[in-house]
């Protein structure tokens, strides 16, 4: 549990480094990270409840790491997510 705290905490950092950077930079990437999280975070509720329904015990958790992930990436790391989900079903 320990090792979960140290790597949340890196990430937490790493995304404030980024958000940092990106607020020099222009303030409309800052409004597209934003966005980036809020659609993962509903793109994961939504793939969640659609698995469940067909029977299929894959489920991302919301929490940072996941949010911070599809922020940053995109669409690909919404699919990295899920990506790595199904792989650890294998």
């Amino acid at each position: 549990m320990e090792n979960y705290y140290g790597i949340a905490a890196i990430a937490g950092i790493c995304a404030l480094v980024l958000l940092m950077g990106m607020m020099k930079q222009k303030t409309g990437w800052i409004s597209v990270f934003i966005l980036r999280c809020v659609g993962g975070t509903v793109g994961i509720c939504a793939v969640n409840a659609i698995l469940e329904n067909l029977g299929i015990s894959v489920a991302a958790g919301i929490n940072p790491v996941n949010i911070l992930t599809i922020g940053t990436l995109g669409i690909s790391g919404f699919g990295l997510v899920y990506g790595i989900l199904f792989y650890q079903l294998l």
